[in-house]
């Protein structure tokens, strides 16, 4: 539903299960003003002022890229068929550009990608290069399992993992 915002080089990359029906909608990447990620990728100091969902491709020149689980599909993750992830085609891309870091910015999509035994944060297992991390949902739906304070973890991976140190 959304492009892919992939390229060689990035410190990280989110990865949502699918776009819900607004971002499908608007066509830009957590629209929704109930989500929290735009708010919280500036809190955390990823980016350096407040992105609004339709500059999401301006996230590149922050090193951050976007993807999602389900490419062809929309909506709440209860009413995604089964077959909706493609576990084989993420891992593929993301291998493809090696990023430092992979987020996955719900525990559904970390389990759904990793096993049932992902929690969140960082994660023992890597996609090749590429540090693995889960992130607490920035949907307003999932207010209750809502932690920033893993998100600035994550914010401190990245900036404290210069390039070429992975492991």
């Amino acid at each position: 539903m959304l492009p892919d915002l992939l390229q060689p080089g990035l410190s990280v990359v989110f990865c949502g299960t699918a776009a819900g029906t607004r971002s499908a909608r608007e066509g830009a990447y957590y629209a929704h003003p109930g989500n929290l990620f735009w708010r919280t990728l500036f809190a955390t100091g990823l980016t350096p002022r407040l992105i609004a969902p339709a500059e999401y491709p301006l996230v590149t020149g922050f090193g951050i890229g976007m993807t999602d689980l389900a490419k062809f599909h929309y909506g709440n993750d209860d009413e995604l068929p089964g077959d909706a992830f493609d576990v084989a085609a993420l891992r593929a891309r993301i291998e493809r550009v090696a990023p430092r870091v992979l987020a996955f910015t719900s525990k559904h999509g970390g389990r759904t990608a990793l096993g049932k035994q992902a929690g969140y944060g960082l994660q023992a297992t890597t996609w090749g290069e590429t540090r693995l991390f889960v992130l607490p949902s920035p949907s307003g739906q999932a207010r209750r399992s809502w932690n920033e304070q893993t998100w600035h973890d994550l914010a401190r991976l990245v900036r404290d993992q210069p390039p070429g140190t992975e492991r």
